[in-house]
């Protein structure tokens, strides 16, 4: 009886245990996945070490589905996922490679994506992979950093260390000092110059003052002689009245004429005390006359800055300044976007567009953020995702090259990278337009054909599709243009602030 109750208890033991077993089986079997409305999805991975089949995939740390397989493809790891019906993924989910814990276990955290775009059905691909960075790819950056620092320290050694780098180090001290006694020598000599040219004018004036005294004295006397001179002949005019008229008029003559000589003598001297002023100026390089006669750079700039005048004002001359005022009206959304364009044409086979577009669909630009916490309510690392409509100008800036019929144009389309190309036929009258812009503003860029035709001078008929790529935004336009030549404006074009 006891051996068949030790038979029973190993017995009931064995079922209990594979009861527990199917349980736990059936607990993490992919099968625990709810299977109304379950989908498959997969991510090609880089890495998917530590990631092991059958573990769970988090959304937000809540689990929303298992991996089903883990396999090889091509040199990556394919990593197969089922989800839960109840949890949709869009087109721009985003799968990441997050750690578990210290043992090097990872799981798979989903970031659904953008709610409005398209939902990712059975068997589509996550194609949006944030890769973890792994122990051993630090280890090998801390390795190729400590293999740069021992080239640095070793190069160093070589030229600091060794014989030939202290004997250079050395003989670069001993310039310097050689250097710096020179400095001071030449200081010194300066200074004894400097004291004898002092010297030299202090004996200059002393020994020159009795001569300046003499100079005065002789001036005295002559201009005392002059006033006896000027006083004889009004004392021989009074007196000789009876002589007759002739005779009494010589003196007075004679008093004129010497006035007449002193004014001109005072005022040659000045004259040439003047010229002979501006000669020693213009010969010692004083002056714009001097700067110009006696500095060459100086001349060599004058000639530069008037070829570049000349090259300015004959650039600014050829330059054809085009304006362009247009209006579209957009078909299905009933709405008008308007156009102000500005080219800019140094010459025939390239010209510069800028363009301010006033669109009613505003301006759109996608916010990507990453973060980290702390919190155990979230998980570790999830990522924000958030698309914003402003109502704000958008501004075009494109090079365009011509090529025969055909013109390039490359650069900043309403506010985002674009390029062009254009069909001008029947003498420039006819124009088939062609712009792929808006990477990375939508899930697909903007393609946007338009036709013009100028049925009248100066006025355009202009007619397309925009957005050809996208069904949900696509839109007919029709419009028309004003496009003229301002030549008041390419005046106006120099004195506008760089700012602008």
């Amino acid at each position: 009886m006891e051996r068949f109750t030790t038979g029973a208890k190993v017995a009931i033991f064995a079922i209990v245990t594979v009861v527990a077993g199917l349980l736990i089986y059936r607990f993490v079997d992919r099968s625990s996945v709810a299977k109304d409305g379950s989908y498959s999805v997969y991510a090609i991975l880089g890495d998917a070490s530590g990631v092991a089949k059958f573990s769970q995939v988090k959304m937000a740390g809540i689990p929303v589905g298992q991996i089903t397989d883990v396999r090889l493809e091509g040199d990556k790891a394919r990593v197969d996922i089922r989800m839960r019906g109840d949890v949709p993924l869009y087109d721009d989910a985003t799968a990441a490679k997050i750690s578990a814990s210290l043992l090097g276990e990872y799981y798979i955290g989903l970031a659904p994506g953008t709610a409005g775009k398209r939902v990712l059905g059975d068997g589509d691909q996550i194609r949006f992979i944030t890769e973890a960075t792994t122990t051993d790819q630090l280890m090998k950056d801390v390795a190729s950093i400590m293999k740069d620092v021992k080239e640095v320290t070793s190069s160093l050694a070589k030229s600091v260390g060794s014989d030939e780098g202290q004997a250079n180090i050395s003989g670069t001290l001993k310039n310097l000092s050689e250097a710096t006694e020179q400095l001071n020598e030449v200081v010194r000599e300066n200074r004894g110059s400097i004291r004898a040219i002092l010297g030299d004018v202090q004996s200059a004036t002393r020994d020159g003052r009795p001569e300046v005294t003499a100079i005065l004295r002789n001036v005295r006397e002559t201009t005392r002689e002059l006033r006896e001179l000027l006083a004889a002949s009004g004392a021989s005019a009074e007196g000789g009245a009876a002589g007759g008229a002739a005779v009494a008029s010589k003196p007075g003559e004679v008093r004129q004429i010497i006035e007449r000589v002193n004014r001109a003598a005072s005022s040659l001297e000045s004259a040439l005390a003047s010229v002979d002023r501006v000669a020693r100026r213009v010969d010692e390089g004083e002056g714009t006359l001097g700067r110009l006669s006696t500095d060459s750079r100086l001349i060599d700039e004058v000639e530069g800055a008037a070829e570049g005048i000349n090259e300015f004002v004959g650039g600014v001359r050829r330059l054809r300044t085009v304006v362009g005022l247009r209006m579209d009206y957009q078909y299905l959304s009933s709405t008008v976007k308007s156009y102000v364009e500005l080219r800019l044409q140094p010459r025939e086979d390239k010209y510069y567009v800028v363009e301010m577009i006033n669109d009613p669909r505003g301006m759109t630009r996608i916010e990507q953020t990453n973060v980290n916490t702390t919190n155990p309510n979230d998980p570790g690392y999830y990522r924000e995702v958030r698309t914003v409509t402003t109502n704000d100008f958008r501004f075009s800036l494109q090079f365009a090259q011509v090529m025969g019929p055909f013109t390039g144009r490359f650069g900043i389309k309403e506010s985002t990278g674009g390029l062009g190309l254009d069909l001008n036929l029947f003498d420039d009258s006819f124009e088939l337009r062609q712009d792929l812009f808006g990477f990375g503003e939508v899930v697909l860029p903007r393609w946007r054909i338009g036709l013009g035709y100028r049925f009248i001078s100066r006025l355009w008929l202009m007619g397309g599709v925009d957005d050809l790529l996208s069904p949900d935004r696509r839109d007919y336009f029709v419009g028309l243009q004003l496009r003229f030549d301002d030549e008041d404006l390419k005046t106006v074009l120099p004195f506008v602030p760089s700012g602008t």
